[in-house]
């Protein structure tokens, strides 16, 4: 697709729409945070060639019409806290920032409805209704710098979709800016709706592909009010995995959370936190996480899952039951990903998921794979529901150019063996302009070309974030 640049006259129309205060387009500094989201590799970097910061739908309408009469693509953007390349304005153009539209127009306690704009930070929703005994339960691991609108993007999964599910449960209206300018309202605050189809569950996951959300409607639910996490260490991974579907079949129990890490991951995130954890003779982690109404519920939970632990294998149980210990073991696997962007730049963050039985399997591929390419190969990630995050890190004695050669052969087996055990490339990241290449080995060409015909029929010019996805 051939693409219009951005001229002086398109500047003029924009700062007639927004104001001059909300166009950047002569500023390179103020724009290269624009160029990238939090992939780490440097060469999916892109500038754009104007931002723009609107502040109602109706902006972005015309906004849309505008790009539309002049062929000039259109990126939309939250935070950039994605990790799929999906903010990325990789063919130059238009980025659209959602970071002013950032209103929480309600919180409905009779209807359990937070009505809130897409710029909205996540985490900021919790903090509002907490005290209303209320809670969001839609729980990307990147809460406190997300915005709402870039989760329903990407149906952000995360740390508690073991026992909550994932964003698009929890989405029940929105407010749509069509590619061609259209302002559409889907939902509502209704708990059933089948008439039509299904659009809200369309557009949830869309990656900014079939519209911008200006508002959103969201469940709540009420807040547990007792947690309590367990940081179980094994001497190796298979033990480990093997647990986590007796949990819930033997132990009769479905925790919050089971979050899994490798050796290669604990050990260097607590070395990075000057942890101190006895972690020398361990092989895997887990973390589990309960949330109920009592401290007595959660006691008996967490016996039984220690003694399952236990039995199977674990060399330590710590239990977590207080705020403060609780965040010390969560630390632990929330800074994985930075503790590895310390030791390296250089590293390429996958999002497969398998089926739960198949993880060992998996794990197996990896070992062979890093040994392979002489590249290491951390992994963490959800284990409750077969999401893993094999992270290759480049070897210091490697060129860029043989890096990028021996990521690509990589990935491409990587990708292979998730498909093969049931699995697919991206469980909650998103496909974006990291993964484009290789969804057609985890979809078939009829589920493809469906997709292509709904972009099509939405976005006839195809200017909404193209070279995403496709």
């Amino acid at each position: 697709m051939i693409y219009n640049k951005v001229t002086s006259e398109v500047i003029n129309e924009l700062i007639e729409i927004l104001g001059s205060k909300n166009v950047i387009y002569d500023d390179i500094e103020a724009m290269e945070q624009y160029s990238h989201d939090e992939v780490a590799e440097k060469s999916y970097f892109h500038k754009p060639e104007v931002v723009v910061k609107p502040s109602t739908a109706e902006e972005i309408s015309k906004i849309m019409k505008l790009a539309n009469k002049d062929k000039i693509p259109i990126t939309p953007r939250g935070a950039g806290s994605g990790l799929s390349g999906g903010a990325i304005p990789v063919n130059g153009g238009i980025v659209l920032s959602l970071e002013k539209m950032n209103k929480i127009f309600e919180i409905d306690k009779k209807n359990l409805i937070a009505v809130v704009e897409p710029g909205v930070v996540t985490n900021d929703i919790n903090n509002l209704v907490k005290d209303d005994g209320l809670f969001y339960a839609g729980y990307p691991m990147s809460v406190e710098t997300c915005y709402i609108g870039g989760n329903v993007a990407e149906n952000a999964g995360g740390g508690r979709a073991v026992k909550y599910g994932v964003t698009g449960r929890y989405i029940y209206g929105l407010e749509v800016v069509t590619p061609t300018g259209e302002i559409v309202h889907l939902g509502g605050k209704r708990m059933k709706d089948v008439t039509g189809y299904d659009l809200i569950h369309l557009m949830v996951g869309s990656e900014g592909t079939l519209g911008i959300f200006t508002k959103i409607y969201i469940k709540l639910m009420p807040l547990p009010q007792a947690n309590v996490s367990l940081l179980v260490l094994f001497k190796d991974i298979e033990s480990a995995i093997k647990l986590v579907p007796k949990i819930m079949t033997f132990g009769r129990i479905i925790p919050t959370s089971i979050e899994f890490m490798d050796e290669l991951s604990f050990k260097t995130s607590c070395e990075y936190l000057n942890e101190k954890i006895p972690f020398e003779k361990a092989g895997a982690m887990l973390l589990i996480e309960l949330d109920g109404n009592s401290k007595k519920e959660l006691e008996e939970q967490y016996e039984i899952i220690g003694n399952l632990c236990t039995e199977n294998g674990a060399i330590e149980v710590y239990v977590a039951d207080n705020a403060t210990t609780s965040e010390r073991v969560w630390k632990i696997r929330r800074n994985i990903a930075e503790a590895w962007k310390l030791m390296s730049p250089h590293q390429s963050l996958e999002d497969v998921v398998v089926p739960i039985s198949e993880i060992p399997k998996f794990l197996t591929k990896i070992k062979e794979l890093s040994k392979k390419y002489n590249i290491l190969i951390p992994c963490y990630g959800h284990a409750g529901d077969g999401n893993l995050h094999p992270t290759p890190i480049k070897n210091p004695k490697f060129k860029m150019y043989e890096w990028y050669e021996k990521l690509d052969a990589l990935l491409l087996e990587l990708y292979k063996t998730a498909i093969e055990l049931g699995g697919t490339i991206s469980g909650e990241h998103g496909i974006g302009s990291k993964r484009n290449k290789y969804i057609s080995m985890a979809l078939e060409p009829a589920q493809i070309e469906i997709m292509k015909k709904i972009k099509k029929a939405l976005d006839p010019n195809l200017i909404l974030n193209p070279g995403k996805i496709f």
